[in-house]
């Protein structure tokens, strides 16, 4: 048994107790027995999830880590076969070299390749490539009593479905092939510009997205009238020329968790100012390693301590097309309104391409993310808030990311769930699946 696991959030605070194979071959035993003391357990990655989705209802977890072995690599077509415990860093570490890289990845490279599948990450160019489920070919899922099932578009389908984005409910994955795209360089061309509202975040998007292969923008979340939505505008694509390198850059470290959150208004406000001012007025053309574009918050180890000993909870939602301009504005002005938030807003524009996964969280619309320090407000007063507005606005959250969710909200944007359940290995539960369907 290994040391106590954590979501990422380290909210709500449930440490769990992790079960580790270190042999594909042993894992079916492994599940059995845990199951048989303790009823019922859950996969556990690389502890990447920030809410309550990633922990068992029981607190009894099969930590997937330790199955971290590349099985077979294709390099003519760019197809890779790895046990789930890979991380997308070390994927990457072996594919770049060969001019290949992730198809879709999401903001840390630290997630693993089943994590990545039972969340469906997306990443910058959803408009382009849709979810990381559009990008697997097949997997191995070892359901409790039952031999290992092959998953595919044409292998047990429903299962396959269910399980890209099914939050580790339908069974365990142990192997997983997925498809890479090609590079030529492993740096980044990108195009960065500060602007000034939200109406011009919707301009640069509209007339950008569809230019490249990545956009993403951040946003200052305390702006406020005329200037409410402000923030930076980044366009990017993999550099036609250029070396093929693994960024080997070494990282910073968080030694240890403070007593409180280091995320507060003395340093959030001059923060977002300072941030927005330092970059052009004008399109600026730059070139960066892979790292500091994709992975920003991953140069610096263990950065969720920055949030002190009660945590903090994500929120991330969708909203349609349609309401995108009008919702994102009220969201943003009640976060304002708060004086809370996050200095890593995220803003981006999701694109149409449909996800083979049943609860893939991506809707043709724009998706906001912020990180807030755990405080008794946020579920009692802020975040019922900003749920209206999603409600009203046919939007929905992101489970990878929830901690706070309620059931009825959960269950009318996501009306698939009720195949998930049919299809859930009993054996498999977790404190969100609880929460949002009971």
């Amino acid at each position: 048994m290994s040391d106590d696991l954590y979501s990422w959030g380290r909210y709500p605070y449930r440490p769990q107790k992790g079960h580790a194979s270190h042999w594909r071959s042993d894992l079916s035993e492994l599940f059995d027995g845990v199951i048989k003391q303790y009823g019922t357990a859950l996969p556990f990655g690389n502890g990447r999830s920030y809410g309550d989705s990633c922990l068992a209802s029981s607190d009894q977890v099969l930590n997937m880590r330790s199955l971290n072995r590349f099985i077979k690599a294709d390099w003519q077509k760019g197809v890779l076969i790895a046990e789930a415990g890979v991380t997308l860093a070390e994927v990457l570490s072996i594919a770049i070299p060969q001019g290949w890289f992730l198809s879709v990845t999401p903001g840390t490279q630290f997630a693993t390749l089943g994590g990545a599948i039972a969340n469906d990450v997306h990443g910058k160019n959803h408009h382009l490539r849709g979810t990381f489920g559009n990008h697997v070919l097949r997997f191995g899922l070892l359901r409790h009593g039952q031999q290992e099932l092959i998953c595919s578009p044409t292998e047990n389908s429903e299962l396959f479905a269910a399980t890209i984005g099914g939050l580790g409910l339908t069974g365990i994955i142990s192997w997983a092939e997925i498809s890479l795209t090609s590079i030529r360089s492993s740096q980044i061309d990108s195009s960065i510009v500060r602007f000034g509202n939200l109406t011009d975040f919707f301009a640069l998007s509209a007339e950008l997205d569809h230019q490249h292969e990545y956009s993403v923008a951040w946003i200052d979340c305390l702006a406020k009238g005329s200037n409410i939505g402000r923030g930076v505008f980044i366009v990017g694509d993999h550099a036609r020329y250029g070396n093929l390198e693994v960024d080997q850059r070494s990282k910073l470290n968080v030694p240890f968790t403070p007593p409180f959150s280091l995320i507060n208004n003395l340093s959030l406000r001059p923060f977002n100012e300072l941030y927005w001012r330092m970059h052009p007025g004008q399109r600026t053309r730059q070139r960066s390693d892979y790292e500091p574009f994709f992975y920003p918050l991953d140069r610096i180890l263990q950065w969720n301590r920055i949030y002190g000993r009660k945590g903090f909870q994500q929120y991330q939602c969708v909203i349609p097309d349609n309401a995108a301009d009008v919702a994102i504005r009220e969201l943003l002005k009640a976060i304002a309104d708060s004086g809370q938030g996050s200095f890593l807003a995220v803003l981006k524009r999701c694109g149409d391409i449909s996800s083979p996964g049943l609860l893939s969280f991506p809707l043709p619309g724009s998706s906001l993310a912020l990180d807030f320090p755990q405080k008794s407000n946020l579920d009692k007063k802020l975040f019922p808030t900003l749920d209206a507005i999603v409600r009203e606005a046919g939007g929905r959250l992101y489970p990878a990311k929830d901690a706070h969710m309620n059931g009825n909200d959960f269950r009318l944007a996501y009306p698939a769930w009720e195949k998930l359940e049919a299809l859930r290995d009993p054996s498999l539960n977790s404190c969100f699946w609880t929460r949002v369907t009971k």
